[in-house]
């Protein structure tokens, strides 16, 4: 309304303007709650320890006193062979002692004596002994001597030809060449040539080798080991199964050199 002089009033039908609260009251109630929030949790926050609920009827094993006989039930031979576990036991393998009892004599020992027919025992020996004859026996503590003839081999001074032997296991095999084996010219013994020879199955010689002297102090003869070495290579033996080695022994007959130059007159 207007008044006489201008102003206005303020009407008595209108109503106040309604505010928000301010921002103190805001931050007092949130501290307020949070302050209501922190006590509930430190009173109805302490827990108690959980108790364990005892535990009941559970399966227990308990070795029991004076049970071997419970145990034993579990030999499978207890009833099919006799033990002192067993049912018959006592029985089987403990018998009871046998009490023998020896009665009383009270009869003095007769012996008994000999009848008319057996008194005189021996009586047909010793007549067997007076009516024969032994042959008496002689021990001979001293046996005579006997005399042993000593037995020489009479062997050739001299060979009368040369020879050839097999030696090894090319000796189980035999040799189909037949070897004429010349005599050596020379002035001295000579040493055996000795051929080691490598034989396939079918009897031919695959490899001669000729060895070196032993050291024994015999000369060699270059001819004759050359003459050795070619009658190996030609040699031929029995077919076997697989390779054989072996050596060929060459003994050869030495015969004196022929003279060339007639001895120089006087």
């Amino acid at each position: 309304m207007k008044t006489a002089v201008g102003e206005l009033v303020p009407s008595a039908e209108a109503k106040p303007r309604r505010q928000g609260w301010p921002l103190s009251r805001w931050l007092l109630l949130i501290a307020l709650v949070l302050a209501v929030h922190l006590a509930l949790i430190f009173m109805f926050g302490s827990r108690k320890p959980v108790k364990p609920k005892p535990v009941t009827h559970v399966l227990e094993l308990q070795l029991a006193a004076h049970s071997g006989e419970w145990l034993m039930l579990n030999d499978p031979t207890l009833f099919a062979l006799p033990s002192r576990e067993g049912f018959a036991g006592p029985a089987w393998l403990e018998p009871p002692p046998l009490y023998v009892h020896m009665p009383d004599w009270t009869e003095k020992p007769r012996w008994l004596g000999l009848s008319n027919e057996t008194a005189n025992l021996g009586v047909v020996f010793s007549r067997f002994m007076q009516t024969n004859r032994f042959v008496t026996f002689q021990f001979d503590v001293k046996p005579p001597a006997q005399f042993t003839v000593p037995v020489v081999p009479l062997e050739p001074t001299f060979a009368t030809a040369s020879t050839v032997h097999v030696k090894g296991d090319l000796a189980k095999r035999p040799l189909l060449t037949s070897m004429k084996l010349p005599s050596v010219a020379y002035d001295d013994v000579i040493a055996p040539s000795k051929i080691q020879v490598l034989v396939n199955s079918a009897g031919e010689v695959v490899s001669a080798v000729l060895l070196p002297s032993d050291g024994s102090g015999e000369a060699h003869d270059e001819d004759a080991d050359q003459r050795a070495l070619a009658l190996a290579r030609n040699a031929r033996f029995a077919p076997a199964s697989g390779l054989t080695i072996g050596q060929l022994i060459f003994n050869w007959r030495v015969v004196a050199p022929q003279a060339t130059n007639a001895p120089a007159g006087p």
